[in-house]
């Protein structure tokens, strides 16, 4: 199908328009305090364009003034712009096998409130998933800290292959979901609850926990990072130049999935020897913990508590537990050398459940990519621990919000969603 041509009527302008909107409102965040001269240096739009902006950014509620700083007081003192984080809220969801997060941000990217709830999801189907994520949000809105505070949007990341221009999940083998249209289901939900027709994203949890990792994790702004869920599934979210990396398909970073060893394990995915058979959190419990872990399908609300069990037993030094974690971590890192191999990541970052058994996964996941890398050999690629815990996907959620909103990919809301 031949590209259409860009438009060249008011569509267009208005294009521009909503652009330019996205434009200033990222050089405020990137520089506040800053002038309206400054925005218009760091934008390179005229400095009337930006006076313009400014004063509908203001009057949506987006961006307010102030008095210049102390550091700035030289010469005839100016108005300074800043991000007006009062009036709005982001929501980030995610649904897992185990659990459901919620986490909502204000303009500046800052938790305002953050909830947590143990869910069987897999047991629950997706329908049930959705009024519960659905819900979850509307509790959330009801919280006295976002009183007064309008909806930007909602994001949620899932465990499995997604069309995000559609948000539809097509396949979420560890969820048992084929061709769910989520976005929908989600958007009739809140509005039968009373919230306004918002953009609702779905996305990846491991693309989301990448977002997150890059907008706001302990080595943000890191433009070559790759994010690694450490949950049933393995799932990796690629950046390249602070950019998503998709594919042609949209399921670029399935890791989980790479072939690594002869007649392993069988897979969720129905293969055998795949990296998420040898070192998912699945596989490692039933080797450091087997007799917590039933025959089947673990029931996705024990998984926190043979992970806790499973910490308590290496840290008392047993043995068999140990050795597991680290014939683990050795495959993981075969995965993550595999990866690194092929887009040449500054850093890996290991998240979920990974966090809690790095002690014992991380040395030998390192040992592995120092065998079968190339990076390291030249001083490169680092491999480290996510600080944000089981939050990251939902964290990612929210700011991928914020970031369309910066980049004018979603338009700034109406002053009357104030």
């Amino acid at each position: 199908m031949p590209t259409p041509p860009p438009p060249t009527g008011p569509a267009g302008l208005h294009d521009i328009r909503e652009t330019n909107l996205g434009s200033v409102l990222r050089a405020i965040r990137e520089g506040a305090p800053c002038s309206r001269a400054e925005v218009a240096a760091a934008t390179g739009l005229t400095k009337a364009t930006v006076s313009s902006i400014v004063t509908e950014l203001i009057d949506r509620g987006l961006v307010r003034e102030s008095g210049a700083t102390a550091e700035r007081r030289v010469g005839r003192p100016g108005v300074m712009l800043s991000l007006d984080d009062r009036g709005f809220v982001a929501l980030g969801l995610e649904v897992n096998v185990d659990y459901l997060t919620l986490v909502a941000v204000d303009l500046l990217e800052r938790e305002v409130v953050a909830l947590h709830e143990p869910f069987a999801a897999r047991d629950a189907g997706p329908e049930e998933c959705a009024a519960r994520l659905a819900d979850l949000a509307l509790r959330a809105l009801e919280e006295p800290s976002l009183a007064g505070r309008a909806l930007l949007g909602v994001g949620v990341a899932v465990p499995g292959m997604i069309d995000a221009a559609e948000g539809r999940v097509y396949d979420a083998p560890n969820l048992g979901w084929r061709n769910v249209p989520l976005r929908a289901w989600l958007r009739e939900l809140l509005r039968k609850g009373g919230t306004p027709d918002v953009p609702v994203l779905v996305d990846n949890d491991a693309n989301l926990g990448a977002v997150a990792e890059y907008r706001g994790g302990h080595l943000s702004h890191t433009p070559d990072l790759v994010y690694i869920t450490g949950e049933v599934g393995i799932g990796a979210g690629v950046l390249v130049g602070g950019a998503l990396l998709r594919g042609s398909t949209g399921q670029a970073g399935e890791i989980g999935h790479i072939p690594l060893r002869r007649g392993g394990p069988r897979c969720g995915c129905g293969r055998r020897g795949c990296l998420e058979s040898l070192a998912g959190i699945d596989a490692i419990l039933r080797q450091t913990v087997p007799d917590l872990v039933p025959a089947g399908p673990l029931p996705g609300t024990d998984l926190a508590a043979a992970v806790a069990a499973t910490v308590e037993r290496a840290q008392e030094g047993r043995g068999a537990v140990q050795r597991a974690l680290r014939r683990s971590g050795t495959w993981l890192g075969r995965g993550v050398a595999t990866l690194a191999n092929l887009v040449d990541p500054d850093v890996v970052i290991l998240g979920g459940y990974f966090a809690p058994l790095a002690p014992w996964l991380l040395p030998a996941c390192r040992a592995a990519v120092q065998a079968h890398a190339i990076a390291p050999r030249r001083g490169g690629l680092r491999v480290e621990v996510s600080e944000l815990g089981l939050t990251a996907a939902a964290r990612g959620g929210a700011a991928a919000l914020i970031e369309a909103l910066d980049t004018g990919r979603t338009p700034p809301p109406s002053p009357a969603s104030r």
